[in-house]
Parts: C-alpha cells; sequence; structure tokens
C-alpha cells in the first residue's frame, strides 16, 4: 500500500531527514550505454543527463515515460484583497472549468506530449486566510492541503509534472521566496499577471508587511509554508514529497511550483534530487529562485502561464531523450570504428 501523508509537521519533518536515494546501479548501466552509442561523448548535452536522471530515479536501467502525469493544484489566496492583483479570484473557478472543458494551454500541451492531465480545486476553491493579518493556513488546513497533493500522486507514474493556478500565487510565491532566502520583497516580487511598476511597488510592500508579521516563525521553513504559502502550494510539495517516497522524477513548472517545492530544499538539500525545473519563467524572481535550489532549468521561452504548461512541455525533450538512448545503434552494432586515442 501506498505510504500515508505525515499527520503532523513534526511528522514532516523526522520523514524529510531519511528519503530514498538515487539508484546507482541503473546510472551505471545507463553510462555504461552511453559511452557505446554512435555519437562523440557528450555530444547530445542535456538529453544524456535527463536520460541518466530519468533511470536513476525511476530505478530502472532502461527508464521509459509510458505514464506521464500532470497534475495542476489550483487554489485561492486571502492575500488578494491587498491589490496585488489586476484579476478578481473568481477568474480561478473559471480557469478550473476550462481546464475540465479542455480549452487551457495545459489541455494542449499535456495531449501532444502524452500525458494524462488531472486537476485539482484545493479547499473548493476558499481562499486562504489574508497573510498580511494572520498565517494564511492553520495547521489542519495546511495539512490536509498538503495530503491532497501527496494523495494525488498515482504510484505507476513514470514522470510527474506538476503546475498551479491561482490568482494572486506569484505574491505567495515571492513571499515563499523572501522568507526561506532573504532579499524583502523588492528583490522577489515581479508582474504576475500585468502589473505595472506601481503594482509592483504594492507587491512587494505587502510581502514585507507579511514577512514583518510572521518574522518570529521564519526560522523554520515549514512554518513558512504554512503562514505565507497557499493551498496549492502546500498541494505541489506534499505531491513533491509523495514522488520522492515513490521514486519517481519530478518535473517542476515555473515560479510557483518552484516555490512551493523549496521549503523541502531548506529542510534538506538532496530533497529535490528527483526533481528538474522545466523552464525559467519570466516573472522575475524565478532565475535567482532556481539558482538557490541549485537547479539549471531546462529551456527559456519567455513562459509566465503557469498551470504546468513548461513542464508538460519538457516531456517531449525528455522523450526525445530516451528514444536517442533506447533506440541509437551502438558503434559495434552500426559497424561505425570508434576514436583511437
Amino acid at each position: 500500500m501506498p505510504t500515508p501523508p505525515p499527520p503532523t509537521l513534526s511528522a514532516l519533518r523526522a520523514c524529510l531527514t531519511t528519503l530514498p536515494e538515487a539508484a546507482t546501479d541503473a546510472a551505471a548501466a545507463i553510462a555504461e550505454r552511453d559511452t557505446r552509442l554512435t555519437k562523440p561523448p557528450g555530444s547530445l548535452g542535456r538529453l544524456e543527463e535527463l536520460a541518466l536522471w530519468l533511470g536513476r530515479w525511476q530505478h530502472r536501467a532502461t527508464p521509459r515515460l509510458d505514464h506521464v502525469q500532470t497534475v495542476v493544484f489550483a487554489g485561492n489566496h486571502g492575500v488578494v484583497a491587498q491589490g496585488v492583483t489586476p484579476w478578481p479570484s473568481d477568474v480561478t473557478a473559471q480557469m478550473v472549468g476550462n481546464f475540465h472543458s479542455g480549452g487551457a494551454a495545459i489541455n494542449q500541451i499535456s495531449r501532444i506530449a502524452g500525458a494524462a492531465l488531472r486537476v485539482i480545486a484545493i479547499h473548493d476553491l476558499r481562499p486562504t486566510d489574508d497573510f498580511t493579518t494572520t498565517a494564511a493556513m492553520s495547521e489542519r488546513a495546511f495539512l490536509a492541503a498538503f495530503a491532497t497533493g501527496f494523495e494525488a500522486v498515482d504510484p505507476d507514474t513514470d514522470l510527474l509534472c506538476l503546475g498551479e493556478m491561482g490568482i494572486g500565487n506569484t505574491t505567495v510565491a515571492a513571499a515563499l521566496a523572501a522568507a526561506l532566502f532573504g532579499g524583502g520583497g523588492s528583490a522577489w516580487a515581479g508582474r504576475g499577471t500585468g502589473l505595472d511598476d506601481a503594482g509592483v511597488a504594492r507587491k512587494a510592500a505587502v510581502i514585507d508587511r507579511a514577512l514583518l508579521r510572521h518574522a518570529p516563525f521564519l526560522h523554520d521553513p515549514l512554518e513558512v509554508a504554512r503562514r505565507l504559502g497557499g493551498f496549492e502550494t502546500a498541494a505541489i510539495m506534499g505531491a513533491t514529497l509523495a514522488a520522492r517516497l515513490m521514486t519517481i522524477p519530478v518535473m517542476l513548472d515555473g515560479f510557483v511550483c518552484t516555490a512551493a517545492a523549496a521549503p523541502l530544499f531548506t529542510l534538506n538539500p538532496a530533497a529535490l534530487e528527483h526533481c528538474r525545473i522545466a523552464h525559467v519563467s519570466a516573472e522575475a524572481g524565478h532565475p535567482a529562485l532556481a539558482a538557490k535550489l541549485d537547479q539549471t532549468p531546462l529551456f527559456d521561452l519567455g513562459l509566465r502561464l503557469g498551470e504546468g504548461s513548461g513542464a508538460a512541455l519538457a516531456v517531449p525533450v525528455l522523450r526525445a531523450a530516451l528514444a536517442c538512448h533506447t533506440g541509437m545503434a551502438t558503434f559495434g552494432e552500426a559497424g561505425v570504428s570508434e576514436r583511437t586515442d
């Protein structure tokens, strides 16, 4: 049976101290085959590293992508009352409806990627509390959202792509980044879904007020996640940890997904080794946040949509990496001479 989600913050903290490791035997087999393929060493660049990464975390010498799952978590945020976005919170529910009817970008990208799409509205889209006045979530509400994400992961999944939807959640992501890594609101606040310069300044000031209010608790990454996060970011944390416990590789989307997973990294720097960041978001703080997590995103296409769009878009690249690794001939098979030095 699948491992149940941690029922308390202390149990979650303890769970992160001992995590499953990558399979070194699978990695060795993949690396050895790579040396015999008909190409100069390293000539496929990151495609070679990605094939190795998939096999290490799937614990398979021949990795596969037969069952790819895209999960989009949706949630609303009380901090929207502070004027941090030009969009009303109603848009979150409207976009969830659009996902279910097949009309969003993530539907199209998941389809061409061959990824099964699931959309989960957390807490029936009731908003968190406004984190400028109180904690965004009670411990019970945080753990319930975390458990929803944890339980959403199918153990038969070969690759999990994570995404989100939630009006106001770039403010949440920036607040999480500022609390975990310092720098204040101005270092992390971006334009989100279309703020002008005055709106970005207002957003940064809102984040700074929240950091001041919760200052006594910011030494604890789980308290940061509870006090400054959202229901969907808690669910992303839960899904990321569940995937690690099941040795499923994870493709994270942009700024919000990266910020959602970041508390796991600050609790255990090895906790995100099974993850890759798909792309560099156009949201201002994302390049710096990826660097804080010791990650180099796969591509930069100027995306800032969210929805898991970048994560799903990475799947065809991964399929190409596997096709090359498993389908290319070796020097011996092709009758091609190898280097003599």
